[in-house]
């Protein structure tokens, strides 16, 4: 095993840059998601790890070696795509097992490798067939098989669940968690999508346009995120943001671009008519008890809450609550905020207030 450093790299295509002095340290032993939408550079980064593409400038370390120079094979990395990219001809075995035939290990050590993998992943019963008679998800853990075989000092995993259907991809989340948490192995792991970062990650790292916005435990980014992109990035539902100003009358408040008054338990000093952005996260909403009246636009109930999508002084808000909501589109139905659950950011720069 071995940790990773990332130290102010840079990428570009001719005169484009699209990665600008990102610098990610990893621990030995850490799993960490690299999590930013379409674009924003993250598979570049971990493609630059793997030495499959060339960095423009910085440094990328793995355990004590500067690597940039250094082919794929010999950065002792192993890898897992998106595709799954597996021999039609060869059995679940001889795929897994590859790697060491061509680097002409003893037939005995492959041997006792594959079985030791398959042993972890529940492939055992599949190692005579071959790849068409495999459901998806077999076939990626066959995939993390031949990664596992030539125990890697880092594994990188690229996007490796998205081919896969909704309950599959559940239940590869929990395999892969609990395989790292098995094998201990560093892991770059790279995806579009908030929930497999936050369900599996010891760290996120949340890319955009080429920079990092911020990085820290799934929790510490839920609960205090830097600035707007992370925080509407960041939970599904995403939080919801209103525009609006900071009033300091007595005590504080913020007053909607639709006049409604929303609670506030403080802001900086000194922001009284400030325009700021009023973020509160969907189920930290209460029913009842309030003037604070919503549009109901949608109802969606998913059986253990319902989601309820709303119009606030003009401007869209989901609340999500445990109790079934029983109200039609167009009535009117009192959200209290948590005023202690409230995020301010700066309009402006999108830099968290409070």
């Amino acid at each position: 095993m071995a940790s990773v450093e990332v130290v102010d790299v840079r990428k570009a295509y001719g005169s484009q840059e699209v990665i600008h002095g990102v610098s990610v340290g990893i621990s030995d032993g850490e799993f960490v998601i690299l999590v930013g939408p379409s674009g924003c550079g993250k598979s570049t980064l971990l493609r630059m790890i793997a030495g499959l593409e060339p960095i423009t400038s910085g440094d990328i370390r793995i355990g004590e070696r500067v690597v940039n120079d250094l082919p794929p094979k010999d950065r002792d990395i192993a890898m897992v795509f998106q595709s799954y990219a597996l021999y039609p001809h060869k059995t679940v075995a001889e795929n897994m097992g590859f790697a060491l035939k061509m680097r002409h290990a003893p037939k005995a050590e492959i041997e006792t490798r594959v079985r030791r993998a398959a042993e972890i992943l529940d492939l055992v019963p599949y190692l005579t067939r071959y790849p068409r008679q495999l459901s998806g998800g077999q076939r990626q853990r066959v995939a993390m098989g031949r990664a596992i075989v030539r125990d890697p000092a880092v594994f990188l995993f690229d996007e490796p669940l998205s081919n896969l259907d909704a309950k599959l991809r559940v239940q590869m989340r929990a395999e892969i968690k609990e395989l790292h948490q098995r094998l201990k192995t560093t892991t770059v792991y790279v995806t579009h999508d908030q929930v497999e970062a936050m369900t599996m990650a010891d760290r996120i790292v949340v890319m955009h346009d080429g920079v990092v916005e911020q990085s820290g435990s799934p929790l510490e980014l839920y609960d205090r995120p830097a600035n707007i992109f992370v925080a509407g990035f960041i939970g599904s539902p995403a939080m919801n943001l209103l525009e609006g100003k900071i009033k300091l009358n007595g005590k504080a408040s913020f007053v909607t671009n639709g006049g409604i008054d929303l609670p506030l338990t403080g802001a900086p000093k000194g922001s009284n008519g400030q325009p700021a952005i009023y973020g509160i996260r969907p189920e930290h909403f209460a029913l009842g008890g309030s003037n604070i009246k919503a549009e109901v636009s949608v109802i969606e109930p998913t059986g253990s809450e319902t989601q309820v999508f709303a119009k606030l002084g003009g401007q869209k808000i989901v609340g999500v609550f445990r109790e079934r909501v029983a109200v039609r589109p167009g009535e009117a139905l009192p959200m209290v905020p948590d005023a202690k659950s409230v995020h301010l950011f700066d309009k402006e720069t999108g830099l968290r207030l409070n």
